[in-house]
């Protein structure tokens, strides 16, 4: 993938399809790292699943026999020098603390680090897609952070869902404008 904001969308809709209704989504950054984690309260993955899971192979799909999303984010990490781990636990065995955290981390002062890309659009496009869940968005970084809490703005929406054409556009300045605030550039 071209930008780290694509695989943290197709790895939030893997959330998504595991039936969570919250999904946390941390980026920290230090001078030289950047550590990417993504947990949810889905149903998570059996033990045997879960350890086939970066094999390109392995897929819940039912359309094509091939999933890339993990094993990409995974690759594109690895070749930073970065690290990768994915941790699950699945709901029958563990009915009351279910989900699955992915995170990667990834040296941007690698050769081949991929940008993180548009993130505001990757959440925008996540919130209007499931405007349901609990969307929980951190960014830390040496000058400051960026966060959003989908459950913050439904309180002051109150009936006005987080669908709503105007309430994304405003989700998408409003992270934008913390961005400038902190004067990181997304390009």
């Amino acid at each position: 993938m071209k930008e780290l904001s694509l695989n943290i969308l197709d790895i939030a809709e893997n959330s998504v399809k595991a039936g969570a209704d919250t999904v946390r989504i941390t980026l920290t950054e230090t001078d030289n790292l950047l550590t990417i984690r993504i947990e949810d309260n889905g149903c998570g993955m059996k033990k045997d699943f879960l350890e086939s899971v970066t094999d390109p192979f392995t897929t819940t799909r039912t359309t094509r026999k091939v999933g890339l999303g993990i094993p990409l984010f995974k690759l594109a990490a690895e070749q930073t020098d970065g690290s990768f781990l994915i941790e699950s636990r699945h709901k029958e065995d563990h009915p009351d603390d279910h989900g699955t955290v992915t995170q990667a981390s990834f040296h941007t002062d690698h050769l081949d680090f991929t940008p993180l890309g548009d993130v505001v659009s990757t959440l925008t496009v996540l919130i209007q897609g499931s405007p349901e869940i609990r969307w929980v968005y951190s960014h830390t970084t040496p000058s400051g952070e960026v966060s959003l809490d989908t459950d913050e703005l439904k309180a002051v929406l109150g009936d006005v869902p987080l669908s709503n054409a105007e309430v994304i556009a405003w989700i998408g300045g409003y992270l934008k404008e913390q961005y400038e605030e902190i004067g990181y550039s997304l390009t």
